[in-house]
């Protein structure tokens, strides 16, 4: 069974998905990944001496259709070069549904992200230039990924210069009805928390936005930004209060970055779907500093923020004050020193 990635899939799975014994055709190494939905092994092929990685999804959960979507949508995607490459093989086992990709030496992304400190910056942008272009990718083919998240990232050195998405298993055309099933997640958004079981929602390209903006976080700060977006999650209604601009408070544990990636933030993690940014507005803000270094930066955040998001004097106050910055003058000082402050490089 060679691996090959430039063949053409066969039209008809079901017709042709040879049952195999596995052990007869590889030798099992050690498990990568275990899911809902399945198991992924490190194997090396007996025939060709090659290290890959064995999708298993059980049939006892997983149909023949699902499976056949998975494999399709993961072949057909695989030759960008930051979505995971997937070989034609594909089999059948007793108990399995099983096809092959190639392994990653490092892992995930989520192996590699230190809890309650995140990553440098500087990989995070990494992960993010290469992440948006697959999903930009998949957005101009009406897919949309639908389980963003660090587990399906695989990661290939150690500064993320290389990494790739994996895992079509929930892939679906945007525009489609689907209902909801499972519990929600951090990355879940708000549309799909909202919704009951078995209640149907729209895919739409904007599901990953949101994601994407939860990976962020959880990328640069080690710890999730709430446990589920919606109304009795302290952490996210302190967040979306803030989001709607109903307070200039920004919530403490957002407040370690620049007002220049707070703004990506509240774009990308706008509650209406149909006000939320796409995903190709992240490559806007690549080249900005996403944390504070300095006052200096600060400042310049500061000021950038002020101009785009039209903040008023009698804001201005309060958000100085989050930031540190003393306001207590005299109403006529102070609106002086404003005035000044932002009209300085004019």
């Amino acid at each position: 069974m060679s691996l090959s990635s430039n063949s053409t899939p066969r039209s008809s799975i079901s017709d042709t998905l040879q049952q195999i014994h596995i052990d007869d055709h590889y030798d099992m190494i050690r498990d990568l990944g275990n899911g809902t939905y399945g198991k992924v092994v490190l194997c090396v092929c007996k025939e060709t001496g090659t290290e890959v990685a064995l999708k298993m999804l059980p049939k006892a959960t997983v149909s023949l259709t699902d499976f056949q979507r998975e494999f399709t949508y993961s072949y057909y995607l695989s030759p960008h070069n930051a979505i995971v490459n997937t070989y034609d093989v594909l089999f059948e086992t007793c108990e399995h549904y099983v096809f092959a990709q190639e392994k990653a030496p490092i892992g995930d992304l989520f192996d590699v992200i230190p809890p309650k400190t995140g990553l440098p910056e500087v990989i995070v942008k990494n992960v993010l230039r290469q992440l948006v272009s697959a999903l930009d990718f998949m957005h101009s083919k009406s897919l949309v990924h639908r389980d963003i998240k660090p587990e399906n990232i695989l990661v290939f050195d150690k500064d993320c210069s290389k990494i790739k998405l994996m895992d079509f298993g929930l892939t679906r055309k945007s525009g489609i009805m689907v209902k909801k099933s499972g519990a929600c997640i951090p990355y879940t958004p708000p549309e799909v928390c909202e919704a009951v079981r078995n209640e149907r929602y729209c895919i739409e390209p904007t599901l990953d936005v949101w994601s994407t903006g939860v990976l962020m976080f959880c990328a640069l700060t080690g710890n999730f930004p709430w446990e589920r977006a919606d109304q009795n999650d302290s952490y996210f209604v302190e967040f979306h209060t803030w989001q709607k601009r109903k307070t200039v408070k920004i919530p403490i544990q957002w407040k370690q970055f620049s007002l220049r990636l707070l703004r990506l933030f509240r774009r990308m993690l706008e509650s209406k779907v149909e006000k939320r940014c796409s995903i190709l507005e992240v490559n806007k803000y690549l080249d900005d500093s996403w944390t504070h270094h300095s006052k200096a930066q600060s400042v310049e955040d500061l000021e950038d923020f002020i101009v785009h998001e039209k903040i008023s004097k009698n804001e201005l106050s309060v958000t100085l004050k989050s930031f540190g910055v003393k306001t207590k003058l005299s109403p006529r000082i102070r609106e002086q020193r404003v005035e000044e402050w932002l009209f300085s490089k004019s």
